[in-house]
């Protein structure tokens, strides 16, 4: 049994590699890592991303106490970020309710080439990422402020 846990793994660390060769961006482990301890421990409230170099790497873990105006201060005035975020809330029937937001963040100040290198690996990286239920684009802190959220999220 361990032979095989062995080789599956190897499997899954070979066919990851091919994966990210294909789509010429790598994603870091840590950045699924972080995201699974986000999804399934909550230990953050968010995850700030960004591309570094050939990769995608994280940037920054909000704790879990963290607001949404600390999510926002995060995020760089003139550079792309890609962000997931773990927004609660409470329906109208008066239930908790938590969704995971997947935010690519495109400022209109950001250089075009970098605008460019963040919309044409967004997909790919998003599909590592298991478990995402919202996706915003904004290009402005007005395009996802927290009403615009809790619109999103209900």
């Amino acid at each position: 049994m361990m032979e095989d846990e062995r080789l599956s793994r190897h499997f899954f660390l070979i066919a990851g590699k091919m994966a990210n060769a294909a789509s010429g961006m790598a994603v870091e482990d840590e950045c699924k890592f972080r995201f699974l301890e986000l999804k399934a421990k909550r230990i953050y409230r968010y995850i700030v991303f960004k591309i570094d170099g050939q990769q995608v790497v994280v940037e920054k873990l909000g704790g879990a106490g963290d607001s949404y105006d600390d999510f926002m201060a995060s995020l760089p005035a003139d550079e792309c970020r890609y962000a997931v975020y773990d927004f609660d809330f409470t329906t109208d029937e008066n239930c908790q309710k938590s969704k995971i937001f997947f935010i690519a963040w495109s400022p209109d100040s950001s250089k075009v080439r970098m605008k460019m290198v963040y919309a044409s690996s967004k997909d790919r990286f998003k599909r590592e990422l298991d478990g995402i239920q919202v996706e915003l684009q904004a290009t402005d802190p007005s395009e996802m402020s927290l009403d615009i959220v809790k619109a999103r999220a209900i």
